[in-house]
């Protein structure tokens, strides 16, 4: 008989009940309430039996990767008395992080506010205050604030039905029936500055991997990384800060893969690599386009792959030019291109012309192989100092997986995402992932390893200003009805090979609209929507809502699971912004320095009007629903302890919240109270409290009618089976397109199944565990897995496979249920094949090289243009370029026992003792210069700011030779904050710029130029 967890613990129930009780939670004074509370006295110990606890699962916290997790609560308490790792597991075995072993102190933790906490305009404290008073309060100002500031048309006289006056940053700790509850609520309320962690982390990942395979997610998921033959592993620290995604690195070396990692320092995952090359910050593109130039020289392409998937083969229209740094089309005055210069050449029926035999000297191919021809091993090195020969070894070691048998993967994190050019960095790689035929298959892919447990969820759900659920893009102003909306929006290809998926977006707005708006004709939903004008991530993204919240243009703002005093880049602007607003919304787990900015460092409270709620909510393991990991793996994680003292789970302060909002406009009128009063999606709240399976459903989708649709009749109340079901007339609800099919006639979310078939089995692909988006496909694009005939390039580790027989795919469910060659394998571009040249970029179709907009080099080899000439910047913000008072590159980082801003890591005992303090890593070249041992208090400083840290002097970090020149660099974590602990230091991005990417915004905190003294 298998051992259970239940047989276990009848087994050993003296030695369970002594770790829970022994060597949990020491220091937490919930310890020993817990043990005083046990129903069993000290002295009988030994008689323990499991019954008197019950066991749940749950899914971790803190990083992408998905860990499962036991949890034990006591049925006496209701109290959770210990955390571990779910051996069933199939990503973690049992196995967690220093973060995940010492999840149960996060729970249990007495330094937890137990209710809410509200500071009035400059009052210099909180006070108690209860949940009623707060909601109906906070209820009240987000009414009156609305009504003031309600804009029904813009300035150019076109409807957009919203407010500018309120925004949002929250949340990608929310589980994602609360991620669409909250985002619904505030689109319904006409919010347009809508942001949230994945802004500041992995936007750069969505564009890049959209434009280059259709879809910006992570292309397979952690388990399938074991299937690889080379694991490049670069713009990421994997063993420190994704440390169970590294137990599959590993399986994989075990088989006999080869490690290589890219990195400025020497890290845990440097120790554990074959290779290790380091480079200067923020020159990837220098360094991959360097790998491009030497595959196409030496012509190792996977060559049957790019000519039958990738559009090598097309020809590029004449208008396009690339001439010293920009790209035709270039705008001086606007900083912007016209990317109609960009397009394709089309044959009479519409079809971009192609030849297969690359030789024509406007296909894709060859302005690909002229564009990289200038990064040359010298180039790369002169402003990368990378070796020469450090670089023709990494190049020749990965471009050796662009063969049928062998595959490569690439694992990167914001190390890559972080930078003024963070959506062409992963764009540069995508491209070498196709040109080697490394998309779709066992082994490869392009792998972003997201930083928190549901970033990928809250992501998928619309919490960002430019898209909503299931990336369909948010309604522009000069889009008056959905017929515009869906006309714009639709891509159209004549190519009749092509799937062109996204030619369905229509049936997934209707179906949104209809989830938010049931009861409403969809013409007249599609008008509340919320409009944006014209600008993009210039106007409403991250670093532009705090750059307008600095000028005063906000009155209301929610920060809801997020602390954006520490998180935000240029912090000390961001704090100061705080200041300017009439009220704000604190919801999180504990103390942190966004709630509590008035009371920080140059603050002064009785000059601060801001007034204040602070409102406390449950912990992961204390609520039920879903969250997404990078793979898209969609997890349920079940309610082990209540809520601790009086906080409330975040959907039911959503919920509750909301129904208020409703109630005053019920009452009172106001400001368009149509949408607002027949919203319809918190009818999934039951018996007064949120219900996570209800929004589960809801966001799987309903169908509204009777509906016909081929032989089948589905009847109305039934859930819909899969999105191409979904119709474009308003009979069918989703939530999110891409999660129909996840809650059916059962919560696939829940599924524990190991078994798999033994195609499934030989690559790991776990099917019957959980459910993963699309239609629970595990490798995307795994139709270019095999030949145009249905056989796999690698028999031996086939994704899919075509069964000639049963006219059939077998293996994984298939990227599209067409026969071979039938349709193109990249079934959600416009013209179905992988995009080497992507044209929908703002910075251009190729990845160009710029140096970050702060940077110790004035110039570099590949043309006279410094920086990226469309990024994101702020007039009259000073940039260190070549400032003798800021010598040093500076890029921060994470470390393996806190998580961002510390926010929920720094409170717990065991990691805030591993981890104190902030610190700052420099070479001992660095500290001999300037006199610094190690230990000793050093102060960081650049044009924004300065922070104390403790000097780690370590040959981990060496200094680069670039441009015949020494260059230092150095590095930081940004996990720490003035609140707790007390002596730990500030947040290092009071250093950072508030510079961004030109596609996404996000900030450039990877490579900012610092001075470092002794204090």
């Amino acid at each position: 008989m298998p051992v259970t967890r239940r047989n276990f613990l009848k087994l050993t129930a003296a030695a369970a009940a002594t770790t829970a009780f022994g060597g949990l939670g020491l220091g937490c004074a919930a310890r020993q309430k817990a043990t005083a509370a046990t129903p069993f006295p000290s002295d009988r110990i030994t008689a323990l039996k499991p019954e008197w606890s019950k066991q749940t699962t749950s899914i971790c916290c803190y990083c992408g990767v998905g860990c499962g997790l036991i949890v034990n609560t006591a049925l006496a308490t209701n109290r959770a008395i210990n955390t571990e790792g779910d051996p069933d597991h199939p990503i973690n075995e049992g196995a967690l992080c220093a973060k995940g072993s010492a999840l149960w102190q996060l729970g249990e933790n007495d330094k937890r506010p137990k209710t809410v906490l509200y500071r009035a305009s400059y009052s210099d404290k909180f006070e108690e205050k209860p949940w009623d008073w707060a909601i109906k309060r906070i209820a009240r100002l987000v009414k009156d604030t609305r009504d003031k500031g309600f804009e029904t048309k813009n300035a150019k006289g076109e409807v957009v039905n919203r407010v500018n006056n309120l925004a949002s940053v929250g949340s990608a700790a929310l589980d994602n029936e609360e991620c669409w509850a909250y985002q619904s609520m505030l689109r319904t309320l006409g919010l347009v500055f809508i942001e949230h962690q994945a802004r500041i982390c992995h936007s750069s990942t969505v564009p890049a991997l959209a434009e280059s395979f259709g879809r910006g997610a992570m292309t397979n998921h952690y388990n399938d990384i074991a299937n690889s033959d080379c694991v490049l592993i670069m713009g990421s620290n994997a063993a420190e800060t994704h440390p169970i995604s590294f137990k599959w690195v590993t399986r994989a070396q075990e088989r006999g893969a080869t490690l290589i990692h890219v990195d400025p320092r020497f890290t845990r995952t440097s120790a554990k690599a074959d290779h290790h090359f380091r480079l200067r910050s923020g020159t990837d593109i220098a360094v991959l386009g360097g790998m491009i130039n030497y595959i196409l020289a030496h012509d190792l392409i996977f060559k049957d792959y790019v000519v039958n998937y990738t559009n090598a083969a097309f020809i590029v229209d004449k208008k396009f030019g690339f001439n010293d740094g920009l790209f035709s089309g270039f705008d001086a005055q606007k900083r912007a291109y016209d990317k109609s210069n960009w397009a394709f050449e089309m044959d009479v029926a519409g079809v971009p012309k192609k030849d297969p035999s690359l030789k024509n000297p406007r296909c894709v191919y060859q302005l690909l192989k002229k564009h990289y021809s200038r990064y040359s091993l010298k180039n790369v090195s002169t402003i990368s100092g990378m070796p020469q020969e450090d670089l023709a070894k990494l190049y020749k070691l990965y471009a050796a997986t662009g063969k049928p048998d062998k595959a490569g993967t690439i694992m990167y994190a914001m190390g890559w995402t972080q930078h003024t050019v963070g959506v062409q960095n992963i764009r540069t790689m995508a491209m070498i992932q196709l040109l080697l035929g490394n998309i779709g298959v066992a082994g490869g892919g392009v792998n972003a390893l997201r930083g928190e447990s549901n970033v990928q969820g809250s992501t998928d759900h619309g919490l960002l200003f430019h898209i909503l659920p299931g990336y369909l893009p948010t309604p522009m102003a000069s889009l008056p009805t959905l017929a515009a909306y869906n006309e714009k929006n639709t891509p159209v290809s004549k190519d009749p090979k092509s799937a062109n998926w996204w030619q369905h977006r229509p049936k997934y707005v209707a179906s949104l609209l209809k989830s938010m708006w049931e009861n409403t004709e969809l013409e007249q939903a599609y008008s509340w929507m919320p409009k944006l004008d014209p600008g993009g991530s210039n106007e409403y993204s991250w670093l532009a809502l705090f750059d307008k919240m600095s000028k005063g243009q906000f009155k209301g703002f929610f920060a809801w699971g997020m602390n954006p005093a520490c998180s935000s880049a240029n912090a000390h602007k961001t704090r100061k912004a705080l200041s300017n607003l009439d009220w704000m919304v604190n919801v999180n787990i504990f103390e942190n320095e966004t709630g509590w900015f008035w009371q920080g460092p140059g603050m002064d409270p009785k000059s601060v009007k801001t007034e204040v709620f602070f409102l406390p909510c449950a912990v992961s393991f204390e609520k039920e629903g879903s969250i997404t990991n990078s793979g898209r793996w969609m997890q349920w994680r079940y309610a082990g302890p209540k809520p601790y003292a009086g906080t409330k789970p975040d959907g039911e302060i959503i919920s509750l919240l909301f129904k208020e909002i409703q109630e005053l406009y019920k009452k009172e009128k106001g400001a368009l109270p149509e949408p607002i009063l027949a919203a319809t999606w918190n009818k999934t709240d039951k018996h007064g409290e949120f219900d996570a399976h209800a929004m589960a459903k809801l966001v799987n989708g309903t169908f509204l009618k009777d509906v016909k649709i081929g032989d089948k009749v589905y009847k109305k109340g039934e859930q819909v089976p899969a999105f191409a079901q979904l119709q474009a007339d308003g009979s069918t609800t989703s939530g999110c397109w891409v999660y129909c099919g996840s809650y059916t006639d059962k919560n696939k979310a829940t599924l524990r199944d190991l078994k798999q078939t033994p195609e499934q089995a030989a690559i790991g692909l776990f099917p019957n565990w959980s459910w993963a988006w699309p239609v629970n496909r595990r490798i995307l694009y795994n139709r270019a897995s095999c030949d145009p005939t249905g056989k796999p390039w690698n028999p031996a580790k086939a994704v899919v496979t075509w069964n000639a027989a049963d006219k059939k795919w077998i293996g994984d469910v298939p990227d599209g249920p067409w026969a071979p060659a039938e349709k193109h394998p990249f079934i959600m571009t416009t013209h179905g094949f992988g995009q080497i040249y992507g044209p929908g970029l703002n910075d251009g179709p190729f990845p160009e090289y710029y140096e970050p907009l702060e940077g110790p080099v004035a110039k570099h080899p590949f043309s006279t243009h410094r920086q990226n000439p469309t990024a994101l910047a702020f007039e009259g913000e000073e940039k260190a370029v070549c400032d003798p008072r800021f010598p040093f590159v500076c890029s921060t980082y994470r470390v393996t026992e806190h998580w961002q801003t510390g926010l929920m890591t720094r409170w717990q005992p065991w990691l805030i003792e591993a981890e104190p303090q902030m610190f700052c890593e420099l070479s001992p070249e660095l500290a001999k210069m300037r006199g610094i041992a190690n230990g000793d208090k050093v102060i960081v400083s650049s044009v924004r700011g300065s922070t104390w840290a403790v000097a780690i002097v370590t040959p981990r970090v060496k200094p680069f030779k670039v441009q015949g020149q020494t260059l230092h660099q150095v590095g930081m974590p940004w996990h720490y904050g003035w609140i707790h602990p007390k002596d730990g230091g500030d947040s290092a991005n009071l250093l950072s710029p508030s510079v961004g990417d030109p596609n996404t915004g996000i900030p450039e905190t990877k490579a900012f130029m610092v001075n470092v003294r002794k204090a």
